[in-house]
């Protein structure tokens, strides 16, 4: 006689609670995978810059060595021109899939953000030990780089310490020299190709600056803010005791 099929375990019910102890597991794993997530983005920045900057260096000293065998007549600026201009082409590459990493970056620190404010709801106990972000808010999550707050000279000063804002400026630079070159290829005098190849790259910096001013704020925003950071009530002035 066949033996009776052994009835099947009971389903687990769903949670419905942050109390549940399921919580933590879940959000746990979130969380390590975000900070993968953020691993692999620092990791692609830094190798993506690192093999512009070679290729920026193998090129210079190219054309040094081919300098000391010609002279530095049309022929060899139409050559730098050229080698220049793969360089830019690059740099401009470079510039932007950085840039990407850095939305990567932010995508991850953001969601961090909402899973540490779930663990201040499931333990309150918790949220004093905390010294990052468990608020998703813009200002919460701009904390977490250490930049400065407000806008000005400061927040300029600090994207330039960055990788993408290094890159940034390499690539501004680049494109200067190539201007410079190209000036001289069609005849401008050297003291003026000089001028004109700063004003270049005076000017690939600014469009590069405002290509990428404003992409936290509007990623930010495409992400959605679920848990802001409450505001603080702007302290009344005491007013002096009379004499």
């Amino acid at each position: 006689m066949p033996q009776d099929t052994p009835p099947a375990p009971p389903a687990e019910s769903p949670i419905t609670s942050l109390d549940d102890p399921r919580v933590i597991s879940i959000l746990s794993t979130e969380h390590w995978s975000l900070l993968s997530s953020r691993s692999l983005a620092y990791n692609e920045a830094f190798t993506r810059g690192g093999m512009f900057l070679t290729f920026l260096s193998m090129s210079f000293v190219a054309l040094a060595l081919l300098a000391q065998g010609m002279s530095f007549g049309q022929h060899f600026l139409t050559i730098a021109a050229i080698v220049l201009a793969f360089d830019f082409v690059i740099g401009l590459a470079t510039y932007g899939r950085i840039s990407g990493a850095n939305v990567d970056d932010l995508r991850a620190v953001h969601g961090m953000a909402r899973i540490r404010h779930g663990y201040t709801q499931i333990a309150p106990i918790v949220t004093p030990y905390f010294t990052t972000p468990v608020h998703d808010d813009v200002a919460s999550v701009i904390a977490a780089y250490g930049s400065p707050a407000s806008s000005g000279p400061g927040l300029v000063l600090y994207g330039l310490t960055t990788s993408g804002g290094m890159i940034g400026l390499i690539v501004s630079m680049v494109g200067g020299v190539l201007i410079g070159v190209l000036s001289l290829i069609v005849g401008v005098a050297a003291g003026w190709a000089v001028w004109i190849g700063l004003a270049g790259a005076v000017v690939v910096f600014g469009i590069v600056v405002f290509a990428t001013m404003g992409t936290v704020p509007r990623h930010q925003a495409s992400l959605g803010v679920r848990f802001p950071a409450p505001e603080v009530p702007p302290v009344a002035d005491q007013a002096e005791p009379s004499a």
